[in-house]
């Protein structure tokens, strides 16, 4: 039988409520760091080359800093990650505006965000072989611009597998846009070995959503094949960064939505969003450690960290620009804007449920 985990102090909001970390575990030493604070992933110490276990995402080291979090690390993101263009869409014949936080447009559904927010806490438990915790966040009907109550669980499960899996369930009373993601900020090496630039990446897509200047899409897929957009095979980072290719030094490094190859769905996935597959791996230059990225979502943001440039993080570690990548599930930006997108309009009837799985391996 399942037994429970008990909570970590994690220190204070600014309103003084109590934030708490759970620990997570499997039988091969591999842990996972979550707080109620966003719902945050604050550490993840995957097994590496070496035998011992290196901790792979960027954080901070207590509330403090998870209740400020410009760069989003570890984040939960709803209700719309990404862009909403102008912070404006229809839905049912109505007019909706989200905050607008970015150059006129709603990223992240920002600024109100809800990685700021204390969740519920429902369950942690630990099993022969791993460990899970779950976390709840309600809603309302107008938060952050949005129609309809939702209600939110997020659940981080630890498995004998080395996967950390994340499964999203959503569940509105109206019809209304759901696009969550997990904004965690992956290096390989280890979150205090500084450039993630010289770590590989795969990304099974043959084409990107084309941006204007503000990174909000024009609605135009366009093919991979020819640009350092294409990571078919894999690529180290660095060679698409410094590539000088417009849309990407434009954004200052990678920034950018892939579409994902589609599969054909299998009686495991019904009732998600789409067909669980691997879209991406990446690769760690100095630890031997990879990670393989499956989901059910149609997209997948590719950010190369190119904006956490002084940030203090875990430790005392000052991070540079570039030290991590996120490897965001999703649905396309803007979609809601786009009939031509898969749409991320959910109701009653039809509820949000979608999964993202890390899975790690020695290269």
């Amino acid at each position: 039988m399942p037994t429970a985990i008990s909570p970590i102090p994690f220190g204070a909001m600014p309103n003084g409520q109590a934030a708490r970390l759970w620990r997570l575990s499997n039988a091969h030493g591999m842990t996972a760091e979550v707080t109620d604070l966003g719902a945050c992933l604050v550490s993840l110490r995957a097994p590496n080359e070496a035998g011992s276990f290196t901790d792979v995402v960027l954080g901070y080291d207590g509330a403090a800093g998870y209740a400020v979090n410009g760069p989003n690390f570890g984040a939960v993101v709803g209700r719309h990650a990404n862009r909403i263009d102008s912070g404006h869409f229809e839905l049912g014949g109505a007019t909706y505006t989200p905050q607008r936080n970015d150059r006129g447009s709603s990223l992240h559904s920002g600024p109100d965000y809800w990685h700021h927010r204390l969740w519920e806490f429902v369950r942690a438990e630990r099993g022969e072989d791993g460990a899970l915790i779950e976390l709840r966040l309600q809603s309302p009907d107008g938060d952050q611009g949005f129609p309809g109550n939702l209600d939110v669980r997020v659940t981080y499960g630890l498995t004998a597998a080395n996967e950390l899996a994340i499964t999203y369930v959503a569940l509105p009373d109206a019809p209304t846009v759901v696009n969550l993601t997990n904004h965690s900020y992956f290096n390989l090496n280890g979150h205090t070995s500084g450039t993630a630039l010289d770590h590989t990446l795969q990304v099974l897509a043959d084409a990107y959503t084309e941006t204007r200047d503000d990174l909000v899409p024009t609605g135009r897929l366009l093919p991979v094949g020819g640009t350092p957009f294409d990571l078919r095979e894999p690529q180290p980072l660095r060679a698409g960064v410094e590539s000088g290719f417009a849309p990407i030094a434009s954004a200052g490094g990678y920034d950018h939505n892939y579409a994902l190859r589609e599969a054909k769905p299998t009686a495991d996935d019904e009732g998600f969003v789409g067909a669980l597959r691997r879209v991406a791996t990446l690769a760690g230059d100095r630890s031997g450690i990879a990670m393989d990225v499956l989901t059910d979502t149609p997209g997948m943001q590719v950010y190369a960290g190119n904006f956490i440039g002084g940030e203090r993080g875990k430790g005392g570690v000052t991070y540079a620009d570039h030290d991590a990548v996120c490897l965001e599930t999703q649905f396309f930006p803007d979609a809601v804007n786009h009939p031509t997108f898969a749409q991320p309009v959910f109701g009653p009837d039809h509820p949000y449920r979608s999964r993202a799985i890390f899975a790690f391996r020695r290269r």
